[in-house]
C-alpha cells in the first residue's frame, strides 16, 4: 500500500490559475460541485467570480488543496455567519486526485480550521444524493446526515436527492481530532 499523499491547504496563487479553471470548467463533475446549471465557463468569467468570491473575505474562506505543490482541487468555508458561528464546506477536487485520500484529509484539515481556528461551533454541507463516495468521506469526518431535499437536483437527464449534512464542533471535539 502506498503512503497517502502530503496534503496541504494553502492560499491561492496566479501560478494555480490554469489548474483550478481546469477544474471548475469540467462538466463532467459539475452537478456534484454546483447547485449553478452546467454551462460552458470561459476563463474571464472563471476568473470574474474568483473576484467576486474574494471580495467578501468575511463570508467566504477558500484554501487550494495542494498535493507536493500542486493545485488539485478547492475546500472552502463560505456562507458564514459571525453571528450564529456557522458555515457551509465545499470541497472541489480534479480527477487525478480522487480516490487516493486526498478529499478526507482536505475536509478534516478545513473542520479543523472552522473549529479552532475560525472560531465556528456548526458546518455543514449537501452533496447530491449519487455522490456515495463524497458521503463516506463526510461521514467518516463525523457529519451526519440532517435532511434530504427530494428529487432536488437535475443531474445528467433525472431528479436526484440533496442530502444535507452537519457537523457541531462539540461532536468533533467529542470524537477526538484525529
Amino acid at each position: 500500500m502506498s503512503p497517502r499523499p502530503a496534503v496541504t491547504l494553502r492560499a491561492r496563487t496566479e501560478a494555480d490559475y490554469d489548474a483550478l479553471y481546469a477544474l471548475a470548467a469540467e462538466l463532467d463533475t459539475w452537478e456534484q460541485r454546483s447547485p449553478l446549471r452546467p454551462a460552458a465557463m470561459t476563463r474571464k468569467g472563471w476568473e470574474a467570480r474568483v473576484a467576486e468570491y474574494d471580495a467578501d473575505p468575511n463570508g467566504n474562506l477558500g484554501f487550494v488543496i495542494d498535493v507536493n505543490g500542486e493545485a488539485v482541487g478547492t475546500v472552502s468555508l463560505f456562507d458564514i455567519d459571525g453571528f450564529t458561528g456557522t458555515a457551509e464546506v465545499g470541497i472541489a477536487l480534479a480527477a487525478s486526485a480522487r480516490g487516493r485520500g486526498i478529499g478526507t484529509e482536505a475536509i478534516a484539515q478545513i473542520i479543523e480550521f472552522a473549529f479552532v481556528r475560525a472560531n465556528l461551533r456548526r458546518v455543514h454541507l449537501e452533496a447530491i444524493a449519487s455522490n456515495t463516495a463524497a458521503l463516506r468521506i463526510y461521514e467518516k469526518a463525523g457529519f451526519v446526515v440532517e435532511g434530504r431535499q427530494r428529487e432536488h437536483a437535475w443531474v445528467r437527464g433525472q431528479y436526484e436527492d440533496i442530502v444535507r449534512m452537519g457537523l457541531l464542533r462539540s461532536e468533533w471535539l467529542e470524537r477526538g481530532t484525529d
